[in-house]
């Protein structure tokens, strides 16, 4: 159900801004996308995990307003995270 430390490195590696870059913007919402993926496969097959959908409904709330950050800062940066991730169609 969580993302292995090196799928993290991987995420982490993929939309880095800058060397050693672990915490910006782009990165924290690329793990979380990965983690509210896994999260949703695992509850298509367990309907009623509600504590675990507790669990998601945060992280998507807290993408969301990682996401709202980086469009206020800078919308082309915002464009092309949404874009890479697959968000929003």
């Amino acid at each position: 159900m969580s993302i292995t430390a090196e799928r993290k490195q991987e995420l982490i590696a993929e939309y880095a801004t800058k060397e050693n870059d672990t915490g910006s913007p782009e990165v924290q919402v690329a793990i979380l996308t990965e983690r509210i993926n896994n999260l949703t496969d695992h509850l298509r097959g367990h309907n009623k995990d509600h504590h675990s959908r507790r669990g998601l409904l945060k992280m998507v709330g807290l993408r969301r307003r990682l996401l709202s950050y980086v469009q206020k800062e800078d919308r082309s940066r915002y464009q092309d995270l949404i874009k890479r991730l697959g968000l929003r169609k």
